[in-house]
């Protein structure tokens, strides 16, 4: 070995050359020998015995004949120890169960921070027109303002054209009042959102939520050029019902035209995806098989289309003290022999717990600081059911040059990883999915968790309703030993 000044050289360095390692070797831990329960199973029994147990953490459904069913319940309440074989080893590479110590916790939170704070993401709503060419009795919107303001427009433009170099993410998704009543905006912005893409390899999702009265052939086919695919339109039973609900601003009935643009869309060969939403209350309920049997009859086996069932709320509006709603119970029992007759009709729907089976799907888009609405006036929002009319909910402002000016202490209110305050949330077993989130407008107007807004309540009745609706797509897996 040479002799080295040690002040100016590593001894170390000295030494004689070792050839690389090809691959740097790391221990690998220690195999545990014990194995709990995840604390993000939740389970129940199906009506024909089976034993459902889905894990909201990694998103996996496991479904255990009857005969399974006592030594599955008793390794997810007991654990196991030893040797990993048999229903235990499926039962942890399912993950359902964990190595004793695994902190899940802690994993949620680094999964919550690389969804939350990612930087190449931007997802926009905009807000075409804030005016409409329906009187909805249940809405809760003011029709303050027509469509977007050129100088608006322009502005979005700029911001997203400086953006998009650092993006790998575009969402736009367009809303109202009617956006097809601001179709001005839409002819401007969206070929620019898909030449932007185009040029950055963004993948680009782009949404519309239409009361479909506008969505004729030739603005279906300009839009589905821009690459608009996505669309929810609302229809709350057959003429009669509907037309008393959705009636045009002059009171002319919208089912007919609706469901005309709805049969010419289905005859286009592209790929796109339309959710029928219908929205029920005490009186459009009892006749709402009509609706379901002439869905049935004009789109069953087409998988671009399908039905979401949504309750009639107070949502804030003028007319909020004569809605029908349903109560709490009954709202339950309806939305619960709707989806039956969905599921026996071989109808798909849509917002199911499938729709929520990852990690953050639950989490509404309010809450994440890459998410804005932009008004017809530049302002820029958080929530589509508060809109300008709270105040917490404007969060900004949006300038001719592109720059967004946020009022930061509205902003945080939106945006806060509530679950770490909430302890309610830490324990919970769908923190996964909801992270606290799934509603942050009940959290800051209530301060209380927005728990009503996720599966929680109704937890069984989803997994029940996901297996009786997916058994015939599952994949059966022989567990030696346990057939």
């Amino acid at each position: 070995m040479r002799s080295t000044d040690s002040l100016k050289e590593s001894p170390l360095d000295a030494l004689a050359e070792t050839a690389p390692s090809p691959l740097v070797q790391i221990r690998p831990a220690k195999r545990s020998s014990h194995w709990v329960p995840s604390r993000y199973n939740l389970k129940t029994t199906s009506h024909d015995g089976s034993y459902i147990v889905w894990n909201s953490y990694n998103g996996a459904i496991s479904v255990f004949k009857p005969e399974q069913k006592n030594a599955v319940q008793s390794m997810l309440r007991d654990g196991h120890s030893g040797e990993l074989k048999g229903v235990a080893k499926y039962l942890s590479e399912r993950g359902h169960l964990v190595p004793k110590g695994t902190n899940e916790y802690r994993q949620i939170q680094l999964g919550f921070g690389q969804a939350h704070y990612r930087q190449d993401i931007l997802e926009l709503i905009l807000l075409s027109s804030e005016d409409c060419n329906f009187r909805c009795k249940y809405c809760y919107e003011d029709f303050l303002r027509g469509t977007m303001q050129p100088w608006v427009r322009e502005g979005i433009k700029k911001m997203v054209a400086e953006r998009a170099p650092y993006l790998k993410h575009l969402g736009i998704s367009w809303f109202g009042g009617e956006p097809l009543y601001g179709f001005k905006a839409i002819e401007e912005l969206a070929p620019f959102f898909l030449e932007t893409a185009e040029k950055h390899s963004l993948t680009l999702y782009s949404h519309m939520t239409t009361n479909g009265y506008l969505l004729t052939p030739d603005v279906a086919e300009k839009l589905l050029a821009w690459k608009v695919t996505h669309y929810q339109i609302t229809v709350d039973g057959l003429a009669e019902q509907h037309d008393r609900s959705r009636p045009t601003r002059d009171g002319e009935g919208t089912f007919d035209t609706i469901w005309a643009n709805l049969l010419a869309l289905k005859k286009r060969d592209e790929q796109f995806r339309v959710v029928i939403r219908v929205n029920y209350d005490r009186e459009n309920y009892p006749h709402l098989e009509g609706l379901l049997a002439q869905v049935q009859k004009d789109f069953k086996g087409d998988p671009r289309f399908r039905v979401d069932l949504h309750s009639v709320g107070q949502w804030g509006g003028k007319n909020d003290a004569n809605l029908p709603v349903c109560g709490v119970d009954e709202r339950k029992v309806v939305k619960a022999q709707l989806q039956q007759s969905l599921l026996d009709k071989g109808l798909a729907r849509g917002g199911s717990l499938r729709d929520v089976n990852s990690m953050g799907k639950g989490v509404c888009y309010a809450a994440r600081p890459y998410n804005f609405i932009i008004g017809a006036d530049g302002k820029l929002m958080k929530c589509t059911v508060a809109l300008d009319k709270q105040d917490h909910n404007v969060v900004g402002r949006i300038t001719r040059d592109g720059e967004m000016i946020l009022d930061r202490a509205n902003f945080a209110l939106w945006t806060e990883p509530a679950f770490e305050s909430d302890e309610g949330c830490r324990k919970c077993s769908l923190l996964p999915t909801c992270q606290g989130i799934s509603c942050p407008l009940i959290r800051i107007e209530h301060n209380t968790s927005p728990c009503g807004a996720t599966f929680k309540k109704n937890i069984r009745e989803e997994l029940l309703m996901t297996y009786e609706g997916h058994r015939h797509e599952a994949r059966e897996v022989r567990v030696p030993g346990h057939d």
